[in-house]
């Protein structure tokens, strides 16, 4: 089970490599990529996440050593992209930008406030005290939140990202648990989560899931005043 986590991580780069080649337009895959890079630089945070939520073994053993690890870069940027264009992969759509008179209705007075609001509250919840995964998905949801009232144009494409996710998420890790049975109940900390499992899958993945889908398929067009609306 040594490479575990990096067999699972490059089976999402696939995934993300098929649906790239498959998207529509060069504006699609240009974001996706973008996204992506930008995203992967949350895998930056595994030292939150290790031992409290989970320890696989990784590469070089790097995330015992120093609490980085390759995995997780790679890990995030195919989560990120993915979850920017599922919604535009699945159904037909298009983009224009907000037009000045648009961006400063009432409601976008608060375009960096919800922003803002995921790492913000983050960052308050860990400092109270919460387990890294609990305030990683109250955030996301709170973002989530805060960007649907800001952005309501956005509010379909989030709802139902959230679900796209949440089952190529659960058939994704799936996939972990055929290839190494076992390795949730050794690697993930389930004595300090709810340790509920869906079909093996800890419920908090699935939760985790839900609220990325949610918040991040916003992202690209929130922050960069983007229109979306089926065609």
């Amino acid at each position: 089970m040594q490479y575990a986590w990096l067999i699972w991580s490059l089976i999402l780069i696939a995934i993300w490599a098929l649906i790239y080649f498959f998207l529509k337009t060069r504006n699609e895959r240009n974001r996706m990529l973008v996204v992506s890079l930008w995203t992967s630089l949350s895998g930056l945070t595994e030292p939150l996440f290790v031992p409290e939520y989970w320890s696989p073994p990784s590469l070089f053993n790097l995330n015992m050593l120093t609490g980085f690890d390759v995995e997780s870069i790679i890990w995030a940027f195919g989560v990120g992209g993915i979850v920017v264009v599922l919604y535009e992969y699945i159904f037909r759509t298009k983009h224009r930008h907000l037009s000045y008179p648009e961006q400063h209705k009432y409601r976008h007075r608060f375009h960096y406030l919800t922003i803002g609001a995921t790492p913000i509250l983050l960052i308050a919840l860990l400092f109270i005290g919460w387990n890294i995964i609990y305030a990683s998905i109250a955030a996301l949801m709170a973002g989530g939140v805060a960007t649907r009232y800001c952005r309501p144009d956005l509010a379909k494409k989030m709802i139902v990202s959230s679900f796209l996710f949440l089952a190529l998420y659960y058939f994704y890790f799936l996939i972990l648990i055929a290839l190494f049975p076992g390795y949730v109940e050794r690697v993930w900390n389930l004595e300090v989560l709810s340790g509920v499992l869906i079909t093996g899958i800890p419920l908090e993945e699935l939760l985790f899931a839900i609220a990325f889908g949610f918040y991040w398929s916003s992202i690209y067009e929130h922050l960069a005043w983007r229109k979306i609306k089926n065609t």
